[in-house]
């Protein structure tokens, strides 16, 4: 999306889906693996943060604090097994605060469930547009009256050319009235320091089960 909106000159408006909260009546123990819940938590404290700060400072603060957050996540090599629960951490979150520029006091949200409601509500009309049988990213193009969908679900950061061939292709298929979905499972292991791959190097095919490698143990 960065690289095409800067190509585009679009407007994004960053806003906020939650697992956490779309899974409020799954029991996670029987579900998921060990330590599966315990990322979803810590992305749904994040995301007090980034409405808190959509709040305070302004929509434009969430894309770079996205950013930000996400390098920290994914950009970095990190043990297979971690399940991700201490990026839900003020020890985690300050530091980055701090390299944006932005007041430390924004950590305390990390625990204002009051926030969730706004969550919930940005939750709410992202699946309203797109129907509930989704995960995320969810994209809608020029809202409230135009498409939304799921996707698109991909391995690997193209370069800005193929970004913006791969959007207008995945743009025309969302404004065809008549579709629906696009789908495999057999894919590219995610091209990200965290998932212990090269980034510059093709990986591994993996059957993924419901957007996860980690629901197959």
């Amino acid at each position: 999306m960065n690289e095409v909106a800067g190509q585009r000159d679009y407007e994004v408006d960053w806003r906020f889906i939650s697992l956490r909260l779309l899974n409020a009546h799954i029991d996670y123990d029987a579900h998921f693996p060990p330590g599966y819940e315990d990322g979803h938590t810590a992305g749904l404290r994040l995301l007090r943060v980034a409405a808190r700060l959509k709040s305070e400072h302004g929509p434009e603060r969430v894309g770079d604090f996205y950013t930000a957050v996400s390098s920290q996540i994914f950009d970095i090599e990190r043990d297979e097994e971690d399940d991700g629960g201490h990026f839900g951490s003020t020890d985690f979150l300050e530091p980055i605060l701090e390299r944006l520029g932005l007041p430390a006091a924004l950590a305390a949200a990390l625990d204002d469930s009051s926030l969730d409601s706004v969550i919930q509500a940005e939750t709410d009309r992202a699946l309203a547009r797109t129907g509930k049988d989704v995960g995320t990213p969810i994209i809608s193009l020029q809202p409230p009256d135009g498409p939304a969908f799921f996707g698109p679900v991909i391995s690997r950061l193209p370069n800005p050319e193929d970004a913006v061939e791969l959007w207008d292709h995945v743009v025309a298929l969302a404004r065809f009235p008549g579709f629906a979905e696009m789908k495999r499972s057999l894919r590219e292991r995610p091209q990200l320091a965290a998932f212990g791959v090269d980034p510059d190097k093709v990986g591994v095919e993996e059957d993924w089960h419901g957007g996860s490698r980690r629901q197959k143990k």
